[in-house]
């Protein structure tokens, strides 16, 4: 199986919100019963910002869409279009991590490499403007990629803006740069 990467456009936008619904009903459920599921599913999403800044990425396998997920220079860490507490505010490279957001895989793509490429390309795309540091919150399915990836726990808290309180955790890496 090979994976090729792209990044998104605003006409992803329908195809990306299907496979984040489908990822996030399908991949949460060995970690969160179906209320958290659901709560899960008001909580998380696709921040449109990132695909107007160019940072947001599309993973393709033979023409099949197998994951997304992108970076950004912007405040806000987690959380779709449906907030209106996201922060647009630009970050400072020299003391700011960069935020990984939106990773979503197929469930058919899972454990085929989709995570770890758009890791590498949110870390290198990240060091390429100035950031030495990456910070994202990761729902208990994600934690284990982010912790084989380089990623260390910050703190764990809780969510509860969809309904049930839904466990997530604050994890931070430094970038290697080769």
């Amino acid at each position: 199986m090979s994976l090729s990467s792209r990044l998104a456009t605003r006409d992803d936008v329908g195809a990306l919100r299907e496979l984040m619904e489908r990822a996030i009903a399908e991949l949460q459920k060995g970690f969160l019963d179906d209320e958290q599921v659901r709560s899960s599913a008001a909580i998380m999403g696709l921040d449109t910002q990132l695909i107007d800044d160019g940072t947001y990425f599309v993973i393709e396998s033979e023409g099949r869409l197998a994951g997304c997920g992108g970076w950004s220079r912007r405040a806000t860490l987690y959380g779709g279009d449906h907030f209106a507490s996201r922060d647009a505010a630009l970050l400072d490279p020299a003391k700011d991590p960069a935020k990984v957001r939106a990773m979503y895989t197929h469930p058919e793509f899972t454990r085929r490499g989709v995570g770890r490429l758009i890791l590498g390309l949110c870390e290198r795309a990240a060091a390429a403007e100035g950031f030495t540091r990456l910070e994202l919150m990761a729902t208990l399915a994600g934690e284990p990629l982010y912790r084989a990836y380089g990623f260390a726990e910050v703190d764990r808290t809780e969510d509860a803006r969809g309904g049930a309180p839904v466990p997530i955790v604050r994890m931070r890496k430094d970038i290697i740069t080769s």
